[in-house]
């Protein structure tokens, strides 16, 4: 009785000192190869874990301080599969030909985000119904009614990320709230990020995502209005270095225009920043292009097919591309409106506000 009951309590103090971690069970139809757990960390991906898919089946075990964003993907395919970590038992199911969509069940996280997704990603379709239907009516000659259903689309993904901000305001303590941050904080100037990062809960300050969104915060701050724009030298289409200070002391105000040939809504841009720039260049407006490209000859070639008549710099590092760095940029189109001492005047000015604010310094 004694050996039974001793056995007994070595047994309950064992279950109770046991570490929390998590299994991630994994099946993907028609997968091979090795499989990655990644996270987002500071714009780098890195690898956390791998496991060789057996008949499209792998395990992954360990643990984590915290609920988290983690990646799933297949050997060097593209697709990844975002999904909230959490110290349980998760399942993964699908198609290695949809890994995106694949059902992930065992986080209640997961689940939380799930709901909220799943509404996001109606919201997704019904924008880019209203996209493509405005492109066809603009096709067929109805160009009033193409505007209409395209500023519907805009509506949308208007929508789309107030949802977002809505929820982490609403729920601070969340732990999804930090990734919906990382999605909607693109085009957040350093006194709005910060105002939603102040709201959230201490308990999610340890987070990587909470981490590169101070950092975020912090080097907005020294490129906000008001400040002295940075100074950089970067080489032009001919590789020729171009000193930013160079271009700006010789014009009144100078536009610094972030962009790539790639990117579908900078090239979108691009017939406003030339008709503006066309229009009050003789009055003292310049611009600088600063592509994110990697391929030069694409880059020279979207040069040629816009029409873009002002200096051009490049390191052809796309993402990596120092600049960009230097300016927190990490979204495009982005841009920057300088006077001639190089004090950042405006920010992400596009479309009709461009042409505004130039009409309003230079009449």
């Amino acid at each position: 009785m004694k050996i039974s009951l001793l056995f007994a309590l070595v047994v309950s103090l064992f279950a109770c000192t046991q570490t929390p971690s998590y299994k991630v069970n994994v099946k993907l139809a028609a997968a091979e190869g090795k499989a990655y757990l990644s996270q987002r960390i500071k714009g780098e991906w890195v690898k956390r874990d791998s496991a060789e898919l057996k008949a499209g089946e792998c395990q992954f075990k360990g643990v984590v301080k915290n609920p988290d964003i983690c990646y799933l993907s297949v050997g060097s395919r593209k697709d990844k599969l975002p999904f909230f970590m959490e110290n349980s038992v998760l399942s993964i199911s699908g198609s290695l030909d949809s890994l995106t969509k694949a059902k992930v069940t065992g986080s209640a996280v997961h689940d939380e985000f799930r709901v909220l997704q799943d509404n996001l990603d109606k919201m997704d379709k019904q924008a880019s119904a209203f996209f493509d239907k405005s492109k066809e009516t603009e096709k067929a000659g109805q160009k009033a009614k193409a505007d209409s259903l395209m500023a519907l689309s805009n509506q949308v993904i208007t929508s789309i990320d107030d949802q977002q901000k809505d929820f982490i305001k609403a729920h601070p303590a969340s732990w999804i709230s930090p990734y919906l941050l990382s999605r909607v904080s693109y085009d957040m100037e350093s006194d709005v990020l910060e105002g939603f990062l102040k709201g959230m809960d201490a308990k999610l300050d340890s987070l990587p995502l909470m981490v590169t969104l101070k950092e975020r915060a912090n080097k907005l701050k020294t490129v906000s209005v008001g400040q002295i724009t940075p100074d950089f030298t970067m080489n032009d289409v001919n590789g020729n270095p171009i000193k930013l200070s160079d271009i700006y002391t010789k014009n009144d105000y100078t536009l610094i225009d972030f962009w790539a040939s790639w990117c579908g809504d900078c090239r979108g841009e691009n017939p406003n920043v030339v008709a503006t720039f066309n229009k009050y260049k003789s009055k003292g407006f310049g611009v600088l292009g600063v592509s994110l490209d990697s391929d030069k000859a694409n880059w020279l070639k979207a040069i040629a097919d816009d029409q873009l008549t002002w200096p051009h710099v490049s390191d052809l590092q796309k993402w990596k591309n120092e600049a960009a760095a230097l300016y927190s940029v990490n979204s495009i189109p982005s841009n920057l409106l300088v006077d001639k001492t190089g004090k950042i005047i405006a920010r992400n000015i596009r479309q009709a506000k461009l042409r505004d604010t130039m009409a309003g310094l230079l009449p």
